[in-house]
């Protein structure tokens, strides 16, 4: 009996099904170019960015408790190791610290509200006018007047 012509006799897809099994783990190692890091890269990483906030801290003559309140997500033993060796570098190399700019609190136009409100009445009282021989734009109901006749019914 011969072989049915649509499928391929098994011993010809061994090979194949063996190489990929063999040569997978090889493209998977790879991964890093995929942007999948491992977890001790990851830990490093975080690591080294709070060895950064406290020699950050340090270098604008922040307490370590300040900068602990600064950033609360942060890893406290990283942060103060951070803040200990900018300390050790700033004092062997006689650098003096540079104070951190006052915190600007977010300033509220106070004319803002008055003046917004006052356009928006204008708006209101005013009819659109339309120019010579152009039909006005009709009118959209705000939310309030388009419940309204719903209301009366």
């Amino acid at each position: 009996m011969t072989p049915h012509p649509a499928r391929p006799p098994l011993h010809r897809l061994r090979r194949p099904l063996w190489s990929l099994v063999v040569l997978a783990p090889l493209w998977l190692s790879g991964c890093d170019l995929l942007g999948i890091e491992p977890a001790s890269l990851i830990a490093e990483r975080k690591d080294a960015e709070n060895k950064a906030i406290g020699a950050g801290c340090r270098h604008a003559a922040r307490s370590v408790e300040q900068c602990f309140e600064l950033n609360r997500r942060a890893d406290k033993a990283a942060v103060f190791a951070g803040w200990k060796e900018m300390n050790d570098y700033m004092r062997e190399n006689n650098i003096e610290a540079v104070p951190a700019l006052p915190e600007r609190e977010p300033v509220e136009l106070a004319d803002a509200k008055p003046a917004a409100a006052a356009a928006a009445a204008e708006d209101k009282a005013a009819p659109a006018k339309a120019a010579p021989g152009k039909a006005a734009p009709p009118k959209v109901p705000s939310a309030e007047e388009a419940a309204a006749p719903a209301r009366a019914r």
